[in-house]
Order: C-alpha cells, then structure tokens, then sequence
C-alpha cells in the first residue's frame, strides 16, 4: 500500500506545473543561515573565569558562579578572554541553538560580573512590602499579608514601602522570582492597582458609565 501511495504521489506531481513543482521543493528544503546573535564573540572581564568542558561551562565572577550544559549542535570555544559560540552542523537545530546559547552564555559572563536588577512598583492604598531577613512581605489588600522566602543568590530592597528591586547574578532567577512577587496581584486594567514591573505599560480600560 505504501509503494502504490508512494507511485499516486508522483504521478500527482509529474502533472503539475514546472513553476509549482519547484515551489513545492524549495518548501521541502530548509536551509540553515548564521545567526547574527551567534556570530557575535562573547569578551570575558579579567575578573571573570570561564571554563569550557565540552558542552558544559562553568563561569566564576565576583558577584558568584554560574554552570550549565549547552545542546550537542553548538561548539563552545574560549581563546584567551573571547568565547566564541559556532554550530556543530547545518541543521535547523543547530541553527536555532546557535544564537540562544550565546544569549545565554552571555548571561552568565554579565551575570557574574555586574549582576542584573528588575524593578517592581506596587500601586494601590496600603500597598506596602518589607523585607526581614530572607522573607519578602507583601501587604496587597488581602485579608492577610503574603509572606515571599527569598530565594539564595538574590537580594531583595524596599525603598519607599511601595518600590521594589530584586538583584542577582543569575538572570533566569532575577526573573522568575520578579514574575512570582508581580502575580501575587496583577495590574487591573481600569485603575491600575496591582504590582508592575517599573517600565511596564499596562493597557486601561474605561470603567462602565452609570446611566
């Protein structure tokens, strides 16, 4: 049956035009281009050490240490203080790994070195946080308040009972734990109250007019 659907199939494309025959084919063909994020070399501070063991690195700053294991269709290198990220192949897979291991190899280098910070804002009567020893306390107008342990590796500042930064080396987690205190209360459209991150547009809607 499969030969006979194999053969049907051919015959249905020998009847077709030459210009979608052609079209047909090119669609088949994937071809893989560079990715101009990829190509981009990685510097390396001289506070920062970087070490390459085959997919896994290890990078070490004064802010802390960072490790990960990169997908098999990338080849790490490192010459001196540049880390340069390059595919194993020209397959699509390796293509796409190609620019997301650099991003995230990048990461780690500015991570260790300079850190990253997300800013947060809480608006809305009574809103407030404090932070006491590893816990965050968040008061958002629920019945009680909501008690947030800080993860290791962050460090978490309250200025003004209402603005919040969240600082760390690892950016995955600068940003999960951001995400987490911002869901404790979503902005709402027609006043605004809630947490948002300081730079975020929250997109308002017209409350429903009395008649």
């Amino acid at each position: 049956m499969q030969q006979v659907a194999s053969s049907f199939a051919g015959r249905t494309l020998a009847f077709q035009p030459a210009a979608v025959q052609q079209r047909q084919r090119t669609q088949l063909r994937v071809v893989a281009k560079d990715s101009r994020i990829g190509k981009v070399p990685i510097a390396v501070p001289e506070k920062v050490n970087v070490t390459i063991k085959g997919q896994h690195v290890h990078v070490k700053g004064p802010r802390g240490e960072l490790e990960r294991s990169f997908h098999p269709e990338v080849v790490l290198s490192q010459e001196e203080k540049v880390v340069k990220v390059q595919r194993a192949s020209e397959s699509l897979t390796a293509n796409q790994q190609h620019g997301l291991a650099r991003t995230l190899l990048s990461n780690m280098v500015v991570g260790v070195s300079d850190g990253f910070t997300t800013n947060l804002q809480m608006i809305g009567v009574g809103y407030r946080a404090a932070v006491a020893g590893n816990n965050l306390t968040l008061s958002l107008g629920y019945s009680h308040p909501i008690e947030m342990p800080i993860p290791s590796g962050l460090e978490v500042k309250v200025e003004k009972n209402t603005n919040i930064a969240v600082t760390g080396f690892d950016k995955e987690l600068v940003g999960q734990f951001s995400a987490n205190i911002r869901s404790k209360r979503e902005p709402e459209p027609y006043k605004g109250k809630g947490v948002r991150y300081v730079d975020e547009v929250v997109l308002r809607k017209e409350g429903k007019r009395g008649k």
